[in-house]
């Protein structure tokens, strides 16, 4: 979400996204490692070469410059990222199984990223100057390979790379620079994978999405659901007990747990102290008997993960179980419903879905599982957060995308659609609904109001008209989609101390209309 303690707005990501993907420039390049680690695994990490050996880039879109470089360096990679191209350079390198491994660079650029296919990644929005990106990773089981990758983001321009290194225990095989290949198309014919940094998921033909239930068992729930954020600090919207949520929301997002420093993986939760004094005293014994005057009610209360400040690591087996033990404990202490993931700074799909599975498995079919994505982390269904919904969709409620602090982005036609409009909203839920996921799993986040978020907020008629195109067809702009979906999940709105602050016109504009709906 579009959400911090002190101003609540988050730009993660880029303008357009474009719909042309990669194609890989030809030819592999092979690197024996060492037995041993002995320096940077990488093969020509700072171009000193002169040229792209060691790396298979997008192609057309990568050269060796002269200026800028890094420190001394002589040379370094340009990425000229184009509307249909972030401009990846990969290479492939042996690894050896569990086993941990620092990856870093020098870059300069807007949004400009690092990372390792499958995995997670770091980024910068803005590098003016030379700017270090770093990160860690341990390696699996059995895994003797790994693929690293830099690329900017589309309609950015230009960045630069410099000084890329990978540090740790060398594997014993050659290994090409050359990613698994895979077959990519342009948008918005989603028949093979779009550009993204993870080329592995594909997507399914446009069909009718189903619109029945989504896979969440018995989490008593109406069909279109109203959901909102309930803070648990104070950055000038109006502060509310939890009982003070009013009975139109139907799902209450308590935002945010936070990373157990002593637990690898694990959340804790207690109530603010800022909050507290805020309301003249307000305990943990109080908000736990606020839980259930609000399940006396018929609502239904979930712990939300992360935040914009959110430090959670979910990222091993142990960390996976330790994350979904400590929620269930939550869960028990304070009587939670559930779990909403909002990991905006990283996220690893494989254990963060074992740990949803982990938690499923403790909880039971009742369990209540959310997800709130940037608007970037939607656009295909290579995207992480994507894969992670369609890896959970047997025990996923719903994924609220917030569509707000993110700029421009790609319909589901290829066309691109600014923030801030219906056909932003439809368009790019739209891509979803294509993706893979039940319309039930697919709803519309919003801000509460102008202050809630930096960019993006719309007139809760427009949420309304929105879901009336997406749900009948009725009420669209521009954009008409090719289908319907009576199902779809419903809308989400951060949150509802700013919807308190703003009238409550949110709630009183959606929550009926939503109610409404067959």
């Amino acid at each position: 979400m579009a959400r911090n303690q002190s101003t609540d707005n988050r730009v993660r990501a880029a303008l357009a996204v474009a719909a042309a993907a990669s194609v890989a420039v030809a030819g592999a390049v092979f690197a024996t490692q060492a037995q041993a680690a002995s320096g940077n695994l990488l093969t020509n990490g700072s171009f000193g070469s002169g040229n792209l050996s060691g790396w298979t880039c997008d192609s057309g879109t990568a050269s060796v410059v002269t200026s800028p470089v890094y420190s001394c360096d002589t040379y370094a990679l340009a990425g000229a990222a184009t509307n249909s191209d972030d401009a990846q350079c990969t290479q492939t390198v042996s690894v050896q199984p569990n086993s941990s491994y620092t990856l870093s660079g020098e870059f300069e650029g807007n949004y400009v990223y690092l990372g390792v296919s499958g995995g997670s990644d770091t980024w910068t929005p803005s590098a003016s100057s030379w700017q270090q990106l770093s990160m860690s990773f341990t390696t699996g089981a059995s895994q003797t390979s790994v693929t690293v990758y830099t690329h900017g983001w589309y309609a950015q321009g230009t960045y630069y790379a410099d000084n890329l290194t990978l540090t740790g225990a060398a594997g014993g095989g050659s290994t090409s620079s050359s990613p698994t290949p895979t077959t990519t198309t342009a948008s918005p014919t989603p028949t093979a994978t779009t550009a993204s940094p993870t080329p592995t998921a594909t997507t399914a033909s446009p069909t009718p999405t189903s619109t029945g239930s989504s896979g969440s068992g018995s989490s008593g729930l109406p069909k279109h659901v109203l959901a909102g954020y309930w803070q648990d600090f104070s950055n000038g919207a109006q502060a509310l007990s939890l009982a003070g949520v009013p009975t139109g929301y139907n799902l209450v997002d308590v935002a945010f747990a936070t990373a157990d420093s002593a637990n690898d993986g694990g959340v804790t939760f207690s109530v603010d102290s800022g909050l507290a004094s805020a309301l003249g005293g307000y305990t943990a014994a109080q908000f736990t008997s606020d839980v259930a005057t609000l399940h006396s009610r018929g609502q239904k209360v979930i712990l939300s993960v992360g935040g914009a400040n959110g430090t959670i690591s979910i990222s091993s087996s142990s960390a996976a179980s330790n994350f979904a033990n400590s929620v269930y404990s939550l869960m028990k202490q304070y009587g939670f419903d559930g779990v909403d993931i909002d990991l905006e700074n990283a996220l690893n799909v494989t254990y963060t879905a074992q740990a949803l599975q982990d938690l499923s498995s403790l909880a039971g079919s009742s369990l209540i599982v959310t997800l709130a994505p940037q608007t970037i982390d939607m656009q295909s269904t290579s995207s992480d957060y994507f894969q992670l919904a369609l890896d959970i969709k047997s025990i996923l409620t719903i994924s609220y995308t917030q569509y707000y602090n993110s700029g421009s982005m790609n319909g589901c036609d290829g066309n691109v659609y600014s923030e801030g409009t219906e056909n932003f909203l439809t368009a790019l839920a739209c891509t979803q609904l294509q993706g893979g996921l039940n319309a039930s799993q697919v709803g519309l986040g919003l801000p509460a109001s102008s202050s809630a978020a930096g960019s993006g907020y719309v007139s809760p008629s427009v949420v309304t008209a929105a879901l009336g195109c997406l749900a009948k067809g009725s009420g669209c702009g521009s954009f008409v989609p090719s289908s319907t979906w009576s199902g779809i999940g419903g809308a989400m709105t951060w949150s509802i101390n700013w919807d308190a602050s703003n009238g409550y016109s949110f709630l009183n504009t959606v929550g009926p209309y939503l109610s409404s709906l067959s």
